[in-house]
């Protein structure tokens, strides 16, 4: 009898593991991740992966694109999702691909990225330069003129990463076209050259963001300081932001959220994913500490996957609630 009991026992486990290995939600749905050229994106969008493959969903590699095709690819079913929607730098580009009538977005997948203008510390201290618009002053931009045009040149931002619309929109609403240029291109091309330039003992100028590894080499307070501006001056969607923070300061830039955002009516087909869309936080020091990881030299593919499993080995109880929520979710 005791003997019949135990196989029955035996059986009944094998049936439920059989019964959860073939009954995950994902289970024959493929998932195509987007994000953007910039490598560093890949550590947050590949912990949303791991995650999904969990539920048994097939998650392809991410796909490298410009923002706002990212955004127009998961609007109309070509892409699944992205996790680095940046709220409210990335506000047109979200509206214009259609906004929350295509777009599933809820919960907040990271917290306080900041972006800015940035002198080197040297140069802010010998000519009191505290805030861009001083670079009004042909003698004061001249010492950061690096081509020898007589004005000053300005590490930007990349086209289609939404803080070059900021950053054009700021130049004429300060008074700068006359003495700044705004360099764009290859953004790791460029701030290595302005790095460079720092190493040499030159000023520099330039814009960058949080999380990102640049702030780790050229230290905000140690080497580089934040510049303000004298008011609040936003493009677009984003004309009515105010970016004072409560202390009074401002740096042009509102503080940011990033998102993950998915094709809305995959997300309702799919509740298991959406709730673990919703869920899902990852802290900004710790992506920090892997991008400056990545510009020490470990960056390749097989670096930031186990960077990725360090996360989650590290995190494991919140990452199996985060699972286990969104099994949850599947079943109602």
């Amino acid at each position: 009898m005791r003997k019949t009991a135990l196989l029955a026992a035996a059986f009944t486990s094998l049936v439920a593991s059989q019964v959860s290995a073939t009954d995950l939600p994902g289970k024959g749905i493929t998932v195509k991740p987007v994000q953007s050229t910039i490598t560093e994106e890949t550590f947050q969008t590949l912990l949303v992966s791991r995650a999904l493959e969990k539920l048994g969903y097939t998650v392809e590699q991410p796909s490298e694109v410009d923002y706002n095709v990212g955004y127009t690819s998961i609007a109309s079913g070509d892409a699944t999702f992205t996790a680095v929607n940046w709220q409210p730098l990335h506000d047109d580009m979200y509206k214009a691909a259609g906004g929350d009538a295509k777009f599933f977005r809820q919960g907040t997948y990271v917290q306080g990225a900041a972006q800015g203008y940035l002198i080197d510390k040297k140069t802010a201290e010998k000519y009191h330069i505290t805030r861009i618009d001083q670079l009004k002053d042909p003698t004061l931009a001249k010492l950061f003129d690096s081509n020898r045009d007589g004005k000053a040149d300005l590490t930007g931002c990349a086209p289609g990463w939404g803080c070059e619309t900021v950053i054009n929109h700021q130049i004429q609403a300060y008074g700068l076209s006359n003495t700044v240029v705004h360099n764009q291109g290859n953004y790791s091309a460029m701030i290595a050259d302005t790095i460079a330039r720092f190493k040499e003992g030159k000023p520099i100028l330039y814009y960058t963001w949080t999380p990102y590894w640049v702030s780790d080499v050229l230290v905000p307070g140690r080497d580089v300081v934040w510049l303000q501006v004298p008011f609040s001056a936003m493009p677009g969607a984003q004309k009515n932001v105010e970016t004072q923070l409560p202390n009074g300061a401002n740096y042009g830039f509102p503080v940011n959220a990033m998102h993950i955002v998915a094709n809305k009516t995959w997300a309702e087909k799919n509740p298991a994913a959406a709730k673990l869309f919703s869920e899902m936080t990852l802290p900004i020091a710790d992506i920090n500490a892997q991008n400056s990881r990545m510009h020490q030299g470990q960056s390749s593919e097989a670096d930031i996957n186990a960077h990725v499993d360090g996360w989650i080995k590290a995190h494991q109880a919140q990452f199996d609630g985060w699972v286990k929520d969104a099994m949850a979710a599947a079943k109602k």
